[in-house]
């Protein structure tokens, strides 16, 4: 039963299968939405032309589905087309969008990093203003140089940015005509209503472009909470725990009582790996008992292990 006027979401791209990563972000993100009374609204990230394909689109439903999660409202990106198309018409009104020909290497040997460790482009073409955006054949910028945002997400994580100088005007549209994540997750986020996000800490740096554009589209800003990666070793350093082992193969190895245990018992949110589903974990959640630190887990063909100092502690 609803009981607030919040909208939540949970946006995976799929350009896999779900993973532990996003499962367990989906588990938070449910989580954080029912224990509230929210609307929670699943929408799958599909405007990638190169790396989506209709297997992972149901396979990834099929995914959160079978791990226990449940959902309001079921979209796809592809199907908000005509927002994304009111978002470039409403920034080209105010004289935000331009033509940009700088390729990736261009963008590379001005040696500018940027956030979230890429690298910053320059702002070579801002001059190039574009009137008519729908006549344009280059990539498509905004213009972003005169913002600085003070902010902080839910659980105190400082988002601020000088936007120039930390991660320059974001690129909208490609030139093959798709939109970007950085359009298309605002637009289709206010389109939906969606008043909380609950995402994994790797977005955090682009939360400041995402509130510009939001303020720009005069849209009010939602309510951000970011949250613990799962990290995997390779080659003996942390990365993101991504693509690692998709869920379709986990499913050969765990019921999903089993795997949502050891998803939470990794967030903290239980104190030993047991079975356990998302529905179960309802009456002890509070962000206060997830824990804040990343977690780390190794996948060795057979069994997942939480890696805890450099020791693998078993968690089957």
């Amino acid at each position: 039963m609803l009981m607030s006027k919040d909208v939540c979401r949970f946006a995976p791209t799929a350009s896999g299968r779900a993973h532990p990563g996003t499962l367990l972000a989906a588990l938070l993100a449910w989580l954080d939405a029912r224990s509230r009374g929210a609307r929670f609204l699943l929408r799958v990230e599909d405007i990638d032309r190169d790396r989506v394909t209709e297997a992972f689109r149901t396979g990834l439903v099929d995914d959160l589905e079978w791990f226990g999660l449940d959902w309001d409202e079921l979209s796809r990106q592809s199907g908000n087309r005509s927002d994304h198309e009111a978002a470039l018409d409403s920034l080209a009104a105010k004289g935000r969008l331009y033509a940009c020909s700088c390729t990736r290497s261009v963008i590379k040997a001005a040696g500018l990093r940027s956030a979230d460790g890429g690298y910053l482009y320059p702002g070579t073409c801002r001059r190039r203003r574009v009137a008519d955006w729908r006549s344009c054949p280059e990539n498509l910028r905004c213009e972003l140089s005169d913002f600085s945002i003070t902010l902080k997400d839910e659980g105190g994580l400082d988002c601020s940015q000088d936007i120039s100088s930390a991660m320059g005007d974001p690129l909208l549209r490609r030139a093959d005509g798709s939109v970007t994540y950085q359009l298309a997750v605002v637009a289709d986020d206010a389109a939906s209503g969606v008043t909380r996000i609950v995402r994994g800490r790797d977005i955090a740096p682009s939360t400041a472009t995402q509130a510009v554009l939001y303020t720009l589209l005069e849209r009010p800003l939602p309510v951000w909470r970011h949250h613990l990666l799962l990290l995997e070793t390779r080659g003996g350093k942390f990365s993101k725990f991504h693509q690692a082992v998709g869920a379709d193969t986990l499913r050969n190895f765990y019921a999903a009582d089993t795997l949502c245990g050891i998803l939470a018992h990794a967030a903290g949110l239980l104190d030993k790996p047991e079975p356990v589903t998302p529905e179960a974990l309802l009456s002890r959640f509070a962000w206060e008992r997830v824990r804040r630190d990343d977690a780390a887990l190794k996948w060795n063909g057979e069994a997942l292990r939480l890696i805890s100092s450099n020791h693998e502690i078993v968690t089957d």
